[in-house]
């Protein structure tokens, strides 16, 4: 169950021999919730949380907030 599918998840779950329900419909099948499991995908993928940090500290991986990716933008001693 979710808020939306995307046509492609969509497709992907029925071809498998899937059900896609909503969150109303998952409410009206299982009223009290039971063998229910529900997931949520991971809060820390987000591209932002890749320049959170200091950056001057050992051994961070923090990426910087740069205008381009070209050439000539920040790309002196390995960042």
């Amino acid at each position: 169950a979710a808020l939306h599918f995307s046509a492609g998840a969509r497709a992907r779950i029925l071809k498998s021999g899937g059900t896609v329900l909503t969150l109303d419909q998952l409410a009206l099948r299982t009223p009290t919730g039971s063998n229910t499991v529900l997931l949520r995908g991971p809060k820390n993928a987000r591209e932002a949380r890749k320049h959170f940090g200091a950056a001057g500290v050992p051994n961070s991986s923090t990426v910087p907030y740069i205008r381009s990716k070209g050439r000539k933008f920040e790309k002196a001693r390995g960042r």
